[in-house]
């Protein structure tokens, strides 16, 4: 059953780059975040009552507590990096380098997982990484700003995204997922308001424009969905086969792309969506 509950965290992440795209075309991306925070933390604890694993919190252990809010902070900045690069670039270039992240990912839990790599998953690995180079385009859009604003943030979404990754598999070991994602989502929504108090951004939310507030709201719903989906697969699959399942959403997020934004591949990106995939797909045998 893990394998479908990665898989729906690939289409409901695919389905949330669309959707926070067109949630922050005037809003700022950290009001955005401390916005959609509150919608997947109000799911997270809507699956916990459904569950009935909230009593389960008082048998958390210390160190269970202490990777679930790493994770948590992990999360948090990832999503702030995110976001802020979605805002400034094409989402058929920011979401390939976040994607990126599947071969930290890996990395990391041979380290720190002990999780065998083999032969093909190196195969895999190096599929992925040229995939992901071919898919950055140097030649900018008409409506997107200049490289220097948006990939630093790209990369960095990536780097917190494999974190997120290892630390919540370690931190979710014996609590129930549910419950974990939703201890995960108050520690980033508290940081999100943080941002907000300290960059002076109050403003912005209050100033949100209704259409905007929508699809980040859709948004919110999105990741929750992908969220439970994804740590409940992180539960009890390997982290090495888990993640490059779930990075398949770039196939959903670039199909979108294209229908809703018109933003299109060129040759040299499709061939590397062709190797992403592939290497994706190959991580599964």
């Amino acid at each position: 059953m893990w394998v479908l509950f990665a898989a729906g965290s690939a289409f409901f992440a695919g389905v949330t780059s669309i959707l926070a795209k067109c949630g922050i075309r005037k809003t700022d991306s950290t009001a955005a975040t401390a916005i959609r925070t509150i919608v997947v933390l109000a799911m997270s604890i809507v699956m916990v009552m459904i569950v009935g694993s909230a009593g389960e919190i008082t048998e958390i252990s210390g160190r269970t507590w202490m990777f679930l809010v790493l994770s948590g902070l992990a999360t948090g900045a990832s999503w702030l990096c995110y976001f802020k690069a979605l805002q400034n670039g094409d989402v058929n270039k920011v979401v390939p380098i976040d994607k990126s992240s599947t071969v930290l990912t890996i990395l990391l839990s041979f380290i720190f997982l002990h999780e065998n790599v083999t032969p093909l998953k190196f195969i895999c690995l190096t599929a992925i990484a040229c995939g992901t180079l071919l898919m950055i385009e140097k030649k900018e859009s008409a409506g997107e700003k200049r490289s220097g604003v948006w990939l630093p943030y790209a990369i960095m979404s990536a780097v917190f995204a494999s974190l997120t990754s290892i630390l919540g598999k370690i931190g979710i070991d014996g609590v129930e997922s549910n419950l974990g994602t939703a201890i995960r989502t108050a520690v980033v929504l508290v940081m999100a308001w943080i941002m907000v108090a300290v960059t002076g951004k109050f403003s912005a939310v209050k100033n949100i424009p209704r259409r905007e507030l929508l699809f980040i709201c859709l948004s919110g719903l999105a990741t929750g969905s992908s969220w439970l989906c994804y740590f409940k697969a992180l539960q009890d699959g390997p982290a090495s086969v888990v993640v490059p399942i779930d990075k398949l959403s770039i196939l959903v997020t670039i199909l979108f792309s294209y229908i809703v934004f018109h933003e299109k591949l060129t040759k040299k990106a499709a061939v590397g969506l062709a190797l992403l995939t592939a290497g994706t797909l190959l991580m599964l045998i």
